[in-house]
């Protein structure tokens, strides 16, 4: 205790500046966490969160029981998933390609037109899926009827819900998401790239034995990071791709909650379904982080 004591006072300044972000934690993100209780409570509006009675795991065994437990299971991890083994390498392969561009002017266009597609809302993205992927006026369709093919109902049609979802996010995040990907690269030794080209080294070889070893650090962080939500598939891009007819693909675990949450009002329900949701990444993270470690000797912490 005399040593914190001692270490506080020999370096207050630094102890001052973090002190708003560690407030900001404290106050926005660990002091709401209170409510998580409802998932054990019957939740009563007028008696509150504190005066609802205990219901102890009848929310969570009524989720597991559930008629459509094993469907949000399979929907979200296999949205998750497919997301984690198609998304993941491709803001890595834009990376590596636009680093060994030679010609600026190309290479920032480049940059230019895969980050743009970031910066738009995910109502117009999905706006501009509807209107490409139509059966009727879609160009994708039009293209297929022109080569001979008949059209598809990408958007009403389940089998190919997680691949509109996938693709789709990746047209718009690969750029983004290549940036600290780029970032990583800059910081590798360019004597490593002039000693390898004196040993004849082709480009490949220095992207295989050079980059890809210099940035892998940056890729296992950020595996950690994705394996840790691939149970938390967002809320806002799949309900606004879901419909009525592509619901058995489309109903994940945040859709789920919000209809039983908030249209149907079962707050207690809800909180126990988002609580397991959590308690599963969380789990994940954890294990894939014990696991980065002990392989790579890199990890979160």
């Amino acid at each position: 205790m005399a040593l914190l004591a001692k270490r506080v006072r020999k370096n207050w300044g630094l102890y001052v500046l973090i002190s708003p972000v560690i407030a900001f934690f404290i106050l926005f993100e660990y002091v709401p966490m209170y409510g998580v209780q409802i998932a054990f409570k019957n939740f009563v509006a007028v008696k509150g969160i504190w005066g609802s009675p205990w219901a102890g795991f009848k929310h969570f065994e009524r989720f597991f029981a559930s008629y459509y437990f094993w469907r949000l299971m399979k929907n979200t991890l296999g949205i998750g998933v497919y997301q984690l083994l198609v998304g993941f390498p491709v803001p890595i392969l834009l990376a590596l390609a636009v680093n060994e561009v030679r010609s600026k002017k190309f290479s920032r266009f480049v940059q230019t037109v895969t980050y743009a597609p970031h910066f738009l809302s995910t109502v117009v993205m999905v706006g501009l899926l509807m209107i490409f992927l139509s059966p009727q006026t879609g160009l994708l369709n039009k293209a297929i009827v022109l080569f001979g093919g008949e059209p598809i109902p990408f958007l009403t049609e389940p089998a190919w819900f997680k691949t509109v979802y996938v693709f789709s996010g990746i047209w718009q995040q690969m750029g983004w998401s290549s940036i600290i990907y780029l970032a990583a690269l800059t910081g590798i030794d360019q004597q490593l790239h002039e000693a390898a080209r004196v040993d004849g080294a082709s480009r490949l070889q220095r992207i295989w034995h050079i980059n890809l070893p210099g940035i892998m650090p940056t890729i296992i962080v950020l595996l950690i990071l994705q394996i840790g939500s691939i149970v938390g598939v967002g809320f806002e891009k799949v309900y606004l791709m879901q419909n009525s007819l592509n619901m058995p693909a489309s109903d994940v675990i945040s859709t789920n909650v919000y209809r039983s949450g908030i249209l149907g009002a079962q707050y207690s329900y809800s909180a126990a379904v988002g609580l397991f949701n959590s308690v599963i990444n969380f789990i994940l993270l954890v294990t894939v982080n014990r696991i980065a470690r002990k392989v790579s000797e890199t990890s979160l912490w």
